[in-house]
């Protein structure tokens, strides 16, 4: 049983995705405001990491200078508040399931961003960095697949609780050229940047070891960057009302489960198995998301969506296995080192 336990992990994470995928596009099919959602959901998350912070960090928090507290703001405003509210308006125009399938590409454009900024190499001269080309490659044409074919339509509704009467309307939207491009044009942008913020909090991480604190602080600063942006774009106080339905769920759902749980679930299994073995399962929320948006959102999957959702998926185990192999090699050749050293 204990050997079963990552892989059940991982499993209940990708659940967790999956469920945050698909409240969040029941919210917005239920009227709810996509940049006061934001708000909410991070407000939640702050109200429910705050207290643990504190009670566990509070004599061991390392020091935070002026500069180090600006590197987060922005880095908070870009990778968190930005990234967010860009994805919530994505998913106006699109689908859960379309979400679920550009979340693929999150690890390779984040590798792509690492070899720009020289974090991450490249070595053409080697097996495992032309599989990792070839796996950008064809991450970049899954993308444009899901951008600009969409194919014979499968639909399966189910009339419920999720679903409101203006979903067809919703639906209709979703299903033009011109949204749909620009749907997955901004969810790509969202991935960036998520992806510039994986990237760069590597390195503030390194003058701020607490990861617990930053991820706090993080929460707290994107608080108070997306109240800005809705009470901004959104003044209609009966929006910011909220009510026992769907998007209150959807609030504490994304806010406590997703930023608190998987937090400290991710964080087991990278220390049990490693950065790869849960990036590995990532395509599982995606096959999960298919599934009950079409049956509790009526969501139109698209013959488009399941091609480029399978290219995603085969290029991000090609740049997975290319950065495995790479790792495994080093390995080898460390010990090798070793053991000459010692004869």
């Amino acid at each position: 049983m204990e050997e079963k336990k990552p892989y059940l992990t991982v499993t209940f994470i990708q659940l967790i995705y999956a469920g945050m995928f698909l409240l969040s596009k029941a919210a917005f099919n239920g009227g709810m405001n996509n940049f006061v959602f934001v708000f909410y959901r991070q407000a939640a998350a702050t109200l429910f990491l705050l207290p643990i912070a504190i009670v566990f960090e509070r004599k061991r928090a390392p020091p935070l200078s002026f500069k180090l507290f600006c590197k987060i703001f922005m880095l908070s405003l870009s990778g968190v508040t930005l990234s967010l509210n860009i994805n919530c308006v994505a998913l106006i125009y699109t689908s859960a399931t379309l979400a679920a399938a550009t979340t693929n590409t999150l690890p390779v454009i984040t590798f792509f961003l690492a070899v720009l900024l020289r974090v991450e190499t490249v070595n053409l001269r080697t097996l495992s960095g032309n599989v990792k080309l070839i796996g950008v490659t064809l991450c970049m044409v899954g993308a444009v697949t899901l951008a600009f074919y969409k194919g014979p339509h499968l639909k399966l509704l189910i009339h419920n609780g999720f679903s409101k009467p203006h979903v067809q309307e919703d639906l209709l939207l979703s299903s033009t050229n011109k949204s749909w491009i620009k749907g997955v044009f901004l969810m790509l942008t969202s991935n960036i940047l998520w992806g510039l913020w994986l990237v760069f909090q590597g390195r503030i991480l390194i003058s701020y070891p607490s990861k617990l604190l930053f991820t706090t602080l993080t929460c707290l600063l994107s608080t108070l960057q997306s109240f800005v942006i809705a009470i901004a774009i959104e003044r209609n106080l009966s929006q910011w009302k909220l009510q026992w339905d769907m998007g209150l769920l959807a609030v504490v759902y994304c806010g406590v489960v997703v930023t608190g749980v998987t937090f400290y679930l991710q964080a087991w299994c990278i220390e049990k198995k490693g950065p790869v073995f849960l990036a590995m399962s990532t395509p599982l929320s995606l096959m999960i998301t298919v599934f009950f948006s079409a049956v509790f959102l009526g969501d139109l999957i698209s013959l488009g969506s399941i091609l480029g959702g399978i290219l995603l998926i085969g290029g991000l185990y090609f740049v997975l296995w290319g950065k495995n192999k790479e790792i495994t090699t080093e390995e080898n050749e460390k010990d090798c080192l070793e053991e000459k050293e010692m004869a």
